[in-house]
C-alpha cells in the first residue's frame, strides 16, 4: 500500500447496544470512523441508534444458540471484523447468598458469562484473520472482589474475567488481544433499575455520590484501548468515579 492510500476502515460488532454503555460505545466508535455493528434483544432501540449512528443493527438474543448463529452470519457477509466488544450482561436482584434466586443466579450467569464465551467463539476466527483482532469484554469490579448481596452477579463476572485472562494465554502469539474493561459504579438508565426492579430504589444506589462514572467514560475507554497500536494490550483498565475507593467504600454528601 502507498503512502497516498486510505486507511482501511476497522470494523466492530457492539453486543447490548440497545442503551447504556453499548449504545455511548457504538456512538462513540462510529464518531471515530469505525464501521459498527449493533446487536441487542430491542430491535426498535437498535433500529433508532442506527438511523442516528449509520452503524447496522441486528436484533439479537445472546443467549439463543439460534439468534447468535444468525447474528455471526449477517456479521460475515458484512465483510473483516476487527472488534468484538462483548458488553451485553446485567445484574438481577441483590439478595444474600442464603436467600438468592437460583433462577436469577443462572439468567445472570446466561447473560454474562455463556453470551460472551458462545460469541467470542464463534467469531475468533473472524478476528484471527483479520490479521489485527480485538475481543474486549466489558466486565466489572464485581470480576475484582465482592460485596454484601452481590454474591450471583459477583460470581458471573468473575466467571466472564475468566474467559479473557484465559483466552489471552491461549492466544499468545497470534494477532488478537484480549482487553478487559471493568467499570465500577457506573449511572445508566437501566442498569440498577433492572437489577432491583423499582425507580426508588435504583436512584438510592446513588444518592448522595458527585459524580458516578456516565457511559461515555466507558465508552471512552473502550475506544481509547481498540485505537492503541496493535503491539500494546491493556489487560486490565479499572475505571471507577473519584467518589468510590472499593465496592463497598462511597463517598456520599449525605
Amino acid at each position: 500500500m502507498d503512502s497516498t492510500s486510505p486507511t482501511p476502515v476497522r470494523r466492530a460488532l457492539v453486543t447490548g447496544a440497545s442503551s447504556g454503555i453499548g449504545a455511548a460505545t457504538v456512538r462513540r466508535l462510529r464518531a471515530e470512523g469505525w464501521d459498527v455493528v449493533a446487536t441487542a434483544r430491542r430491535a426498535d432501540r437498535l433500529a433508532a441508534l442506527a438511523e442516528e449512528t449509520g452503524a447496522v443493527a441486528v436484533a439479537a438474543d445472546l443467549t439463543n444458540e439460534d439468534d447468535v448463529a444468525a447474528l455471526v452470519a449477517s456479521v460475515r457477509s458484512g465483510g473483516p471484523l476487527h472488534a468484538l466488544v462483548n458488553n451485553a450482561g446485567g445484574a438481577r436482584g441483590a439478595d444474600q447468598v442464603e436467600t438468592g434466586s437460583v433462577e436469577d443466579w443462572r439468567a445472570m450467569y446466561e447473560m454474562n458469562v455463556l453470551s460472551t464465551l458462545r460469541l467470542t467463539q464463534a467469531l475468533l476466527p473472524d478476528l484471527r484473520e483479520s490479521g489485527a483482532g480485538d475481543v474486549l469484554v466489558v466486565s466489572s469490579t464485581a470480576a475484582l472482589d465482592t460485596y454484601p448481596g452481590g454474591g450471583g452477579y459477583v460470581a458471573a463476572k468473575h466467571a466472564e474475567r475468566v474467559i479473557a485472562t484465559t483466552l489471552r494465554l491461549e492466544l499468545v502469539g497470534q494477532p488478537v488481544r484480549v482487553i478487559e474493561i471493568a467499570p465500577g459504579m457506573v449511572r445508566t438508565e437501566e442498569f440498577s433499575l433492572n437489577r432491583l426492579g423499582d425507580e426508588a430504589a435504583a436512584a438510592r444506589v446513588y444518592e448522595g455520590v458527585a459524580e458516578p462514572l456516565v457511559a461515555e467514560d466507558v465508552a471512552d475507554a473502550i475506544a481509547w484501548t481498540l485505537s492503541r497500536p496493535h503491539h500494546v494490550n491493556v489487560d486490565l483498565m479499572v475505571l471507577r468515579p473519584r467518589a468510590q475507593a472499593s465496592n463497598t467504600v462511597v463517598a456520599r454528601d449525605r
